[in-house]
């Protein structure tokens, strides 16, 4: 698939596609992903997604536990902590500035994102990033060392 990701769109409303995307940027309003199991294209508008996690495989590992700690992986940019409205929670990374018009800063001003990409605190999870998507998101916190 050349210089595609992998990965797995989780809608807001708890639906589901794995597949493949090209080329995804944060400041994007629709992301375009290549079914895995029909090979066809979908356009999916940012706002109807919860987030965009890009893995390492489809499959991943029903058995593992995420590590949920800082402290296991060198630090990569600000630590941060998301719980989504369905009460999923992810502990990584982010690369970015404070504060923002919604509350705190995930992109350079004047930057009209919809969510914003974080790095999971465990290397070993099957995430290998993750672009959070703003409207699903219950509590931000960011801790500033």
């Amino acid at each position: 698939m050349g210089d595609t990701e992998k990965v797995v769109a989780r809608y807001s409303n708890g639906q589901i596609l794995k597949g493949y995307v090209k080329d995804f940027v944060v400041g994007s309003e629709t992301v375009t992903v290549e079914d895995l199991e029909t090979h066809s294209e979908r356009n999916i508008s940012i706002d109807e997604l919860k987030a965009l996690f890009f893995v390492k495989s489809f499959t991943g590992r029903g058995e593992y536990v995420e590590k949920k700690a800082f402290g296991i992986r060198k630090n990569p940019g600000r630590k941060v902590f998301v719980k989504f409205k369905d009460n999923e929670t992810l502990v990584g990374y982010i690369d970015g500035e404070i504060p923002w018009e919604k509350g705190f800063s995930l992109a350079k001003e004047g930057n009209k994102a919809k969510g914003f990409f974080m790095v999971p605190v465990d290397s070993d999870s099957n995430n290998i990033k993750v672009f959070v998507v703003g409207s699903s998101i219950q509590d931000v916190t960011i801790m500033v060392v």
